[in-house]
């Protein structure tokens, strides 16, 4: 079975599949549904009524008006009040009577087909949500990636946005929707629901549809700080799930010794680490196993400088008053991602708001795991 799953042949259904599924270490590559078709999917839109979009959209999908003033024409219902996008998907339910909804912003673009792909994931009875890539601002936390992923806290793909996805109905039903009680974090806390429930989430980036970017910096600001005031009800929510970083104790002693001044150290313990590994991987050569030690301590480098744009800045600007190291390494987080930064910064604004709002500093603690040779935590 290993074999054949290595050469990419077709497998049948088994536990071992299972497994791996579950474990995210392969990822279906589906051709197209046996049972589903467009004709099951019926498409949900929440709009606000807004400048930028101002009609509603006559496809065939159900509209939902999330209390737009005047309200918009057209629209399958309107909620009393503008309660924000959660409640406005949930409203959408009663109109639904097909095995799957796809969910769908006003400002998303879906080309067509675009569903092809993610309906086969369905033919597993286990999978309760598929989701696209969603392309469109340059480094948009939206957009992730061009590799197919299972859908888990903590891991390469933790969550996907709420701009395009496609949902099992009974799925849905069973974790009774999105919480209303959330502006900002809805789609997170939805996936991260399916998936503790025992529902299966896949990231299908073959399938990609445009998410219109704001159209002002400080619109695009505005909306990066909303997200980050998400992190600590998430937090709350979901306790171990969120976190900044995540590294094992080794990456976290030599980049703490590296940026505490001692790179000699820190070098060392990174190297000692990484060669240690060899001896946990019997069956791969030592030098690979080396290589992937070594580079999961370079990537854990660009973690570090991610978080401290997004999560610790307010920190590092205090500390680089009276530190001259302090500054050389925020300059640094800088300079890793010169681009990124505004938004990052935003984000973390939005990070410490939340955090001030709901008294937990839980969004900004990194979380390790074990030492080698120790259990996780």
């Amino acid at each position: 079975m290993l074999d054949r799953l290595e050469r990419g042949s077709d497998v049948e259904p088994s536990s071992l599949v299972d497994r791996l599924l579950d474990a995210g270490a392969i990822h279906p590559v589906p051709s197209g549904s046996s049972r589903f078709g467009v004709d099951d999917v019926t498409v949900v839109t929440p709009h606000l009524r807004t400048s930028a979009a101002s009609e509603a959209i006559d496809d065939g999908r159900i509209t939902i008006d999330d209390g737009s003033i005047p309200p918009l024409p057209g629209a399958s219902h309107r909620m009393a009040t503008t309660s924000g996008p959660a409640a406005a998907r949930n409203a959408a339910r009663p109109f639904v009577s097909t095995e799957l909804i796809a969910f769908v912003d006003a400002d998303v673009d879906a080309p067509a087909g675009w569903l092809d792909t993610l309906l086969a994931h369905f033919d597993d009875p286990l999978v309760g949500l598929c989701a696209p890539r969603v392309t469109g601002e340059v480094g948009s936390p939206l957009d992730l990636g061009g590799e197919p992923a299972r859908i888990r806290a903590g891991t390469r793909v933790s969550y996907v946005p709420g701009a395009a996805l496609v949902v099992r109905t009974s799925a849905f039903d069973a974790i009774g929707g999105f919480d209303p009680t959330l502006r900002f974090g809805e789609d997170v806390d939805f996936v991260w629901r399916l998936d503790e429930a025992g529902w299966r989430c896949r990231y299908e980036p073959t399938s990609a549809v445009w998410h219109e970017p704001r159209d002002t910096w400080t619109s695009r600001l505005r909306q990066h700080a909303g997200y980050g005031t998400s992190a600590a009800p998430l937090a709350l929510r979901h306790p171990g799930a969120l976190s900044p970083v995540r590294f094992n104790g080794w990456t976290a002693f030599a980049w703490s010794a590296i940026v505490g001044g001692h790179p000699f150290a820190g070098i060392t313990a990174a190297l000692g680490s990484s060669l240690a590994l060899g001896r946990k991987l019997h069956d791969v050569p030592a030098v690979d196993s080396f290589g992937l030690a070594l580079r999961g301590h370079l990537l854990a480098g660009r973690q570090i400088a991610t978080a401290g744009r997004r999560a610790w800045w307010p920190i590092i600007a205090v500390g680089a008053l009276v530190s001259r190291r302090l500054r050389w390494i925020g300059a640094a987080m800088v300079l890793t991602d010169v681009r990124a930064t505004p938004t990052d910064v935003a984000y973390g604004w939005g990070v410490w708001t939340g955090m001030w709002r709901h008294r937990t500093w839980s969004p900004i603690i990194p979380r390790l795991s074990a030492w080698p040779g120790r259990q996780p935590r």
